[in-house]
């Protein structure tokens, strides 16, 4: 019998003793996506390392992985902190930001290919219910905590030309203006819906000439005159040169398992956004408010 330390890749039978479970219950694992394994004409192979690493991140709560991977909704200030988080640890680790939006970052972060979702759905004052009450909806939200981030300013980017016309926020669904829309789950989508249903109108009576999977990319639009408006939060309109129309202060959260809390490029990234240097940098940015940065939201216990 060849020894487990000299496995590459190891059969759900060997990956069973080496764990010391049920054969069936590790194909059950590997069809939920718990145990890293892949298919090849209809067997599942187990990579004996991530297989190690498995094992290492679920005994010690992640605290010696080298790696962290988010993932959910846009966001600048957070793209300059995983940049400067990134150039302090070198190549001894990875830390990973992927724009995809709240919902897609959710249904990875279920799915184990991420270890933290950022997400904005609500307003500041909403987030201790509706929030959570999203994160419910997934079966795996028992082993979930939402962290507060900060609150941003979000609302209508325009060309500066336009920015006298839109005072009146009832008018703005009613004019003939090129919209920048978002890819649905996003939650500057879900924002834009319910800032249209305030105001009697929905996403049908606007001439959305194309979707942008990003705010930058939303913004680019507009700045190069391929559209005319959009929604998203005012330091993405500030850095394109855009006017921008504050209508609602959001919340910009985290999710992530429990356990991943304690790990160390989690805990470096909230100690550098409670210092005074990202204060700074978030009044560069404009629309930001850190003060309640790093305040547990919610919790399944």
């Amino acid at each position: 019998m060849t020894d487990a330390s000299e496995l590459v890749y190891m059969s759900a039978k060997q990956v069973a003793e080496y764990l010391d479970l049920n054969e069936k219950k590790v194909y059950a694992m590997a069809n939920e996506r718990i145990l890293p394994a892949t298919k090849i004409t209809g067997k599942w192979l187990f990579p004996k390392f991530l297989i190690d690493r498995w094992i290492m991140d679920s005994c010690h709560s992640g605290m010696l992985s080298d790696r962290l991977l988010i993932t959910g909704s846009d966001d600048p200030l957070l793209s300059m902190l995983v940049a400067r988080l990134m150039s302090q640890v070198g190549s001894q680790e990875l830390i990973s930001y992927s724009a995809t939006g709240s919902r897609l970052g959710l249904d990875l972060l279920a799915k184990g290919y991420a270890d933290v979702c950022t997400l904005h759905m609500c307003n500041i004052e909403d987030r201790a219910t509706r929030h959570p009450a999203l994160l419910k909806s997934y079966p795996s939200h028992q082993q979930w905590i939402l962290l507060h981030g900060y609150s941003r300013q979000q609302g209508l980017m325009v060309r500066p030309d336009m920015h006298h016309q839109c005072q009146e926020e009832d008018k703005v669904p009613q004019y003939p203006w090129r919209w920048v829309g978002r890819q649905a789950g996003a939650g500057s989508q879900q924002q834009l819906e319910q800032w249209l249903t305030k105001h009697d109108a929905n996403l049908e009576q606007l001439n959305r000439v194309m979707t942008a999977y990003s705010e930058r990319e939303l913004a680019g639009y507009i700045a190069r005159g391929d559209a005319d408006i959009g929604f998203g939060c005012q330091s993405v309109a500030n850095e394109s040169g855009l006017s921008f129309v504050p209508l609602v202060e959001e919340s910009f959260d985290f999710v992530m398992p429990q356990s991943i809390y304690f790990r160390r490029q989690v805990q470096a990234l909230f100690k550098m956004l409670a210092s005074t240097q990202t204060q700074q940098v978030a009044h560069m940015l404009g629309g930001y408010n850190l003060s309640q940065c790093g305040e547990l939201i919610w919790s399944p216990n």
